[in-house]
């Protein structure tokens, strides 16, 4: 059929091409449900052979900062997006300018990727966080001013854990990031939660239920997910609503995970947000009827936004890097895993393990939460990502 006698709702093959800045794992599981919605997708990656490249089929060896790489991503594509946030944002906006469609936009990632510039915003907004303040370099004077237990997060580049330090008490300054940062004042949180949000570009928004993370002590990576969280039904009603309210003033387009957290006296807080698709989300592949990726790419490509119904409970584990192990990875346990009722394993292909590095992770549905949580917990116990270096 020509392109003139074409209906608004007929499409050439492929749908849409969309380019992805970031080759992780994130990547990955955004490429498969492009290809599952008829799209094609270009991944820009500087590791050869990236667990989204694997999957996409083209991959350009470059990273975010190379302009001429971003150009020849542009031209390739319908529409960019990314499954990182540590991305110069000032070349970013060259590539807008010259009219390639970047979303989530350009502007709101220059403002969340900076933590600082986060809470200032989010403070701006009236969203209810924890108070802050900056703080260029660290200065035990000041900390103590401010009062312990803080927490302190540096401005750009954090991530599973890392550029996040807890201090209980002075003892802690020792350990202080040696970066522009912020501190902020330490939450004793009853739980912490997270709620993924999905906004169009038209400005419709749909949320999924909240669910309850519970995190690796010492490494501050996500442990164990429950979906949903185990709340009061007004609870979990306010969540939504914060986290919606949320990613609605900062005028966002495509997926957030908004991170909140639960008070001992049943406030809710926003913790953090993210631009892009969210590790809490992992679990509304097998779980719901549109998973978290599906709803990105439906934003940011003007299909019309997925329910987000959730048809059976569910917990999901990471799998995470063995400690002291390295080198190409050996997985243990994987039969026995695979043998519990329930249980789904995604590896995300990386060819290189590390301690604490995630290579996968694991959802298991079950029509009980408990249930679920207590095989994912017999699944952590299973399996085992090693390396070949071992000590």
């Amino acid at each position: 059929m020509s392109t003139q006698h074409r209906s608004p709702d007929q499409y050439p093959y492929p749908v849409v091409r969309i380019g992805i800045i970031g080759g992780g794992q994130l990547g990955r599981m955004l490429v498969k449900s492009a290809k599952r919605l008829g799209c094609t997708c270009v991944v820009l990656d500087p590791t050869p052979g990236s667990p989204a490249g694997q999957v996409s089929g083209h991959q350009i060896l470059a990273d975010s900062h190379d302009l001429e790489a971003l150009q020849q991503l542009a031209d390739q594509v319908d529409v960019i997006t990314f499954d990182i946030e540590d991305i110069d944002v000032d070349i970013l906006g060259v590539i807008a300018a010259r009219g390639h469609r970047i979303l989530p936009p350009t502007a709101l990632l220059a403002e969340i990727q900076d933590k600082l510039r986060q809470k200032q915003r989010l403070q701006a907004l009236g969203i209810p966080s924890a108070e802050f303040v900056a703080v260029e370099r660290p200065d035990a004077e000041a900390f103590a001013r401010f009062g312990y237990p803080l927490v302190q997060k540096a401005r750009r580049g954090g991530y599973d854990g890392r550029g996040v330090v807890v201090m209980r008490s002075a003892d802690a300054f020792a350990h202080a990031l040696p970066v522009p940062a912020l501190i902020e004042r330490f939450i004793p949180a009853a739980k912490e939660l997270a709620v993924i949000v999905v906004r169009a570009q038209d400005g419709e928004v749909r949320s999924y239920d909240p669910v309850e993370m519970c995190f690796r002590p010492g490494e501050n990576i996500l442990d164990l997910l429950l979906a949903p969280a185990r709340l009061t039904a007004e609870t979990a009603a306010a969540a939504r609503r914060l986290a919606i309210e949320t990613v609605t003033a900062l005028e966002g387009v495509g997926i957030f995970g908004v991170e909140l957290f639960l008070t001992e006296d049943g406030e809710l807080l926003v913790n953090e947000v993210a631009p892009r698709t969210h590790n809490s989300g992992h679990y509304t592949i097998e779980a719901c009827i549109t998973d978290q990726f599906e709803q990105h790419l439906r934003a940011i490509t003007g299909l019309p936004l997925g329910v987000t119904d959730q048809l059976m409970p569910a917990a999901m584990i990471n799998l995470l890097g063995a400690p002291g192990e390295s080198g190409p990875p050996v997985i243990g346990g994987l039969r026995a895993a695979l043998a519990i009722p329930g249980v789904s394993v995604h590896l995300y292909g990386k060819a290189e393990t590390r301690p604490f590095r995630k290579m996968g992770h694991v959802t298991v549905l079950d029509t009980d939460i408990e249930r679920a949580r207590e095989k994912a917990e017999r699944v952590r116990a299973l399996i085992e990502i090693g390396g070949e270096n071992r000590p």
